[in-house]
């Protein structure tokens, strides 16, 4: 009976092994409709973020003096107009409706890759699942980037190379071409949570994590896709050929408007790596805040 009992045991545990090992490579299908939940920094992320608000995010002097000279009037050049947003952004961008699919082998049936159609622009996203390595670093760059991804359990990681210079917030705070970002999407029933970990030795003291939540779509309206299918330039601001709004270094008066229309502190704004931090409010309350804005001081 011992033996019996012995055997027994040996066989669950056996079965257990064999079942947590299915657990922790369980791959899941992302594929769908997906719209974003837009609750998550919403101010942030429409209309969007104020000028000179740098608040938690670390970013390093370059990044700083790149955006202290940004003016929002250059979005309308006919060339920034239709200017996509890179993929690291993307999904926390206006990508209102986001579709899923794979591309398999048509022998094994094995994914070959993961596609994401964005419908700002219409833009495809490849990830690569195959196990290709990332082109050299003198390769074409493009919007989307060249990402590969791999299942660690049931989270589906990217890792994206080859970006074009994007943004890191849409106030003029840039993201590099050195840029990797780190994706991860975990998808829970009729959600899934994308999680992206942004590394830039150009314009980051410190990695930048992001996070967003997506709803899967049940009944897909035709137009889902067709808003921003397509972009057509206009010249929506006559003047000199040439010419680009921009700020000289320490000439950008918008800027003290974030700071006075929300009380705080100057300093926080300007943002850093100490800003992401709990630790970083204690210090705050030390700051001296601006007086109100008012009409007068605008």
């Amino acid at each position: 009976m011992q033996n019996v009992n012995r055997v027994m045991i040996a066989a669950f545990t056996v079965l257990l092994m064999a079942l947590g090992g299915s657990t922790a490579s369980a791959q899941v299908s992302l594929a769908g409709d997906w719209a974003s939940m837009f609750h998550e920094d919403q101010p942030e992320r429409a209309p969007g973020p104020e000028l000179g608000d740098y608040l938690g995010l670390p970013i390093n002097d370059a990044a700083r003096h790149y955006a202290d000279a940004w003016s929002g009037a250059r979005l309308t050049l006919p060339e920034h107009q239709c200017r996509a947003h890179v993929a690291a952004y993307i999904l926390r961008g206006p990508a209102g409706g986001v579709r899923i699919f794979e591309e398999k082998d048509e022998t094994t049936q094995e994914v070959i890759a993961i596609k994401i159609f964005i419908n700002t622009y219409a833009q495809t996203r490849t990830v690569y699942m195959d196990g290709r390595p990332h082109p050299s670093p003198n390769a074409p760059l493009t919007w989307q980037g060249f990402s590969t991804g791999r299942w660690e359990g049931n989270q589906l990681v990217v890792t994206t190379t080859h970006m074009k210079q994007g943004w890191v917030r849409r106030n003029g705070l840039p993201m590099s071409t050195h840029a990797v970002a780190t994706e991860r999407f975990i998808r829970h029933g009729d959600r899934f949570t994308h999680t992206m970990y942004l590394q830039d030795p150009v314009f980051l003291a410190e990695p930048l994590i992001k996070t967003e939540d997506f709803v899967r779509l049940t009944n897909v309206a035709p137009n889902l896709y067709q808003n921003w299918l397509s972009c057509q330039p206009d010249d929506e601001v006559a003047r000199p050929k040439g010419v680009v709004p921009h700020n000289l270094p320490g000439a950008n008066k918008d800027l003290a408007e974030f700071p006075a229309r929300h009380r705080i502190p100057v300093e926080a704004t300007r943002g850093g790596p100490e800003t992401m931090y709990p630790e970083y409010i204690d210090k705050m309350k030390q700051m001296a805040t601006p007086p109100p804005l008012t009409r007068s001081s605008r």
